[in-house]
C-alpha cells in the first residue's frame, strides 16, 4: 500500500508533450484525405475506359499531378502515423519497438520518394 496520491505516482513516468500533436496530425491528415480520396476515386472512374495516352495526358496536367502528389504523400504520412500508434501500443520489447518505429519511418520515406518521382516522371514526361 502506498501513501502517495495518484498524481504523485504518475509524476516522473514520462512526458506527454508530443501526444497531442500526433493526435491532431492524424486527424488533420484524415480530414485532408476525404476530399482528396473522393477526387482520386472520381478521376479513376472517369479514366476507366481510357487508353494509355489519355491517362498519361490526364496525369501530365499540373493540377492533376499536384493533387495526385497530395493524395499519395498525405496517405503515406497518415499511414506512418497510424502504424506508429500500433507499434507504440502493442509492441512491448524495447529493441523491437525501436526497430519497428525506425523501419516504419524508413519504409514510409522510401515509398513517398518513390511515388513522388513516379508521378513527376509521368507529369513532366521522360
Amino acid at each position: 500500500m502506498s501513501l502517495r496520491s495518484p498524481l504523485g505516482r504518475a509524476r516522473g513516468l514520462g512526458s506527454a508533450k508530443s501526444g497531442t500533436g500526433h493526435f491532431w496530425m492524424q486527424r488533420l491528415t484524415a480530414i485532408a484525405l476525404v476530399p482528396l480520396a473522393l477526387w482520386f476515386a472520381i478521376s479513376v472512374v472517369g479514366l476507366s475506359g481510357a487508353d494509355y495516352a489519355t491517362a498519361k495526358a490526364w496525369a501530365g496536367r499540373p493540377v492533376n499531378a499536384a493533387l495526385m502528389l497530395l493524395v499519395l504523400l498525405t496517405a503515406v504520412w497518415h499511414a506512418i502515423l497510424g502504424v506508429q500508434v500500433v507499434i507504440e501500443d502493442y509492441v512491448h520489447g524495447g529493441a523491437a519497438k525501436w526497430f519497428g518505429l525506425i523501419a516504419t519511418r524508413l519504409l514510409g520515406g522510401f515509398l513517398a520518394v518513390f511515388m513522388a518521382v513516379s508521378v513527376l516522371k509521368v507529369a513532366v514526361g521522360g
